[in-house]
């Protein structure tokens, strides 16, 4: 990505201590547009495909597509420890380390427990990636889309809003990013994840094809499938074919698994209308009380701590579901005292984040002539099917799907065989026995006493106030936990696998890493932020497209849901622009 308009940090002028005065004309833009990851990244794209001058500000370093991906080749064995996390290290990062996702390869992505401190109210893992691509370098890439099931939900059970839209009205959207994000799958046929354009989909090795037969026989209605996933499968924009390494957390120099690094950032860039500046901690959005918008962002250089100020005509706020809401609610003026567009008092409620806490694995004896091509990085995936046509629970609401996944390890000496020498080097090069993990990934109900809020005495070094988060899990999610456990045991146990281990890990909101809500969509202004475009109804010219827009969580990875969202969302920010209506 060296050819982007880049900064190394704000400019600014040294002999103004608190605020860079330089001219509007220096610090102008069409659009600006706050975060750099998922559905930052395809507002840049948009926006400046669209004609739009756009400024992408970035807390985070620079990261370039290839040059910066500093581990991606490296073997494991020539990492210092191994790709194992030093104990001062998760003595360090308590909190970070809570999620199971950094290792010593991928550690440079991730935010720092002590250097982006916040105040858990009630246990909530944050896990943040500040660098230009922000998290689109370490997500799993899973992309099912939602479908009716999920948008009608909160009306029809009245639980939160309705949302303003339907799947018809999003449908062509996810169309318009998966054929650029390059999904590979299946049509599947199954309308809670309806079908979408998919490249070619990656295999199943035996043992999940296995499972598949034993399902489906056994539980009409039950399904599995290959997921979705935003890892090409062949040759598109000159990103090349997935090479089966399962190391895209490192970066992929392929260009293979999608990100905001290796797809949408460039093709924003080849427009000649993109700026990046990394380095810049947005503390605010400027508001202008006697033209009823938002005329800027008040930028923070992460290094200096200099304030400069930075004009548009159409902001997108895309910093991720925490950090959003952050920024709307330190954004205050007489007219919105609590928080930019938060006319409604809902801003900063309502968190969700998917329950991960169902973890299942169990080994089988079959198979073993059998083996399968290079590293898969991707799993299978058993959609939605509680709550779901003929099927009513009466213990919770909504529904759950499963993440899976079969492999082979290598063999292990016996108790009688000597872990040392030439028969041991000999046996561990030896295929071993086949295992397979499920995690379930179940919907979380939006509680209003699910919350963000800003410390109103304690700040950070660049003098935004600490965020205090308050969220817990509520008797639907537990109960759905409970069930999702069983239904795991049980599928496997029907499919004649052996050593079956079930556990809640009780772990607490944030670790499944899908945070939503806080600025949510919805169709009166009374009782949401955002209008049915992820336009502020109080505040025509911001628009919210990130996780933090949405009114109910589904199960569903949501990333794609989030990219469909932020196009169609730029989309009608720019026909509005046009027409002078905003």
């Amino acid at each position: 990505m060296g050819e982007f308009s880049d900064t190394t940090g704000i400019q600014h002028q040294k002999e103004i201590p608190n605020i860079n005065t330089k001219g509007r004309g220096n610090n102008t833009y069409d659009a600006i547009v706050i975060g750099s990851g998922i559905s930052g990244g395809w507002a840049a794209k948009e926006l400046c495909e669209k004609g739009l001058k756009t400024l992408v500000l970035e807390r985070g370093r620079m990261v370039e597509h290839i040059k910066d991906y500093t581990t991606a080749n490296t073997p494991p064995w020539d990492l210092p420890h191994r790709d194992q996390l030093t104990r001062k290290f998760i003595d360090e990062n308590p909190q970070l380390c809570k999620a199971d996702v950094v290792t010593e390869a991928n550690q440079h992505f991730f935010v720092k427990d002590k250097e982006h401190p916040y105040v858990e109210d009630k246990p909530f893992t944050w896990v943040r990636g500040y660098q230009v691509g922000g998290k689109s370098l370490l997500w799993a890439r899973w992309t099912q889309r939602w479908s009716n099931l999920d948008f009608e939900a909160n009306a029809k059970e009245g639980i939160g809003v309705d949302w303003p839209i339907r799947y018809k009205d999003i449908a062509p959207w996810y169309s318009y990013v998966e054929r650029f994000a390059g999904i590979s799958g299946n049509r599947d046929g199954l309308s809670q994840i309806p079908d979408g354009e998919f490249m070619p989909p990656m295999e199943m090795n035996c043992l999940e094809k296995h499972l598949k037969q034993s399902i489906e026989s056994n539980y009409p209605g039950r399904n599995l499938i290959i997921s979705r996933t935003a890892n090409v499968t062949r040759e598109i924009n000159g990103r090349g074919p997935c090479q089966y390494r399962d190391l895209c957390d490192r970066g992929c120099p392929f260009g293979a698994a999608f990100s905001s690094n290796s797809a949408t950032l460039p093709a924003a860039s080849k427009t000649g209308n993109l700026t990046i500046h990394p380095f810049a901690v947005v503390h605010s959005i400027i508001y202008d009380e006697k033209r009823n918008h938002a005329k800027g962002v008040r930028v923070i250089d992460a290094n200096t701590k200099q304030a400069t100020e930075y004009f548009a005509k159409i902001i997108f706020v895309n910093a991720s579901t925490v950090n959003t809401a952050l920024i709307l609610m330190n954004s205050t003026s007489s007219r919105f005292p609590d928080g930019l567009g938060n006319d409604s008092g809902v801003l900063g409620h309502y968190l969700m984040d998917h329950n991960y806490r169902s973890k299942l694995s169990a080994s089988y004896d079959g198979f073993q002539d059998q083996y399968y091509y290079g590293r898969r990085p991707t799993g299978v995936y058993i959609p939605r099917f509680r709550n779901f046509k003929n099927d009513k629970q009466k213990d919770f609401l909504r529904g759950y799907a499963y993440a899976c996944g079969g492999s082979r390890g290598r063999a292990e000496p016996s108790d009688k065989e000597a872990a040392i020498g030439a028969d041991f080097k000999s046996k561990i090069v030896e295929p071993g026995q086949w295992n397979l993990w499920m995690t379930g990934m179940g919907e979380c109900l939006p509680y209003y006493e699910n919350k963000i809020t800003l410390s109103k005495d304690k700040k950070d070094d660049w003098g935004m106030p600490l965020v205090h988060i308050s969220a817990d899990w509520h008797q639907n999610e537990n109960e759905m936990t409970k069930d999702i456990l069983a239904q795991g045991a049980e599928m496997l146990d029907k499919a004649g696998f052996k050593d079956i281990s079930h556990l809640d890990n009780h772990a607490a909101l944030g670790y499944g890493i899908h945070e939503m809500g806080t600025a949510r969509m919805g169709k009166d202004p009374k009782t949401s932020v955002l209008n049915g475009f992820n336009q502020m109804h109080a505040v025509k010219n911001v628009f919210v497209s990130d996780g933090s827009c949405m009114s109910s969580g589904g199960c569903q990875n949501p990333s794609v849901t989030y990219m469909a969202l932020t196009a169609r969302a730029a989309d009608y920010a720019v026909s509005e622009l046009k027409k002078r209506n905003i």
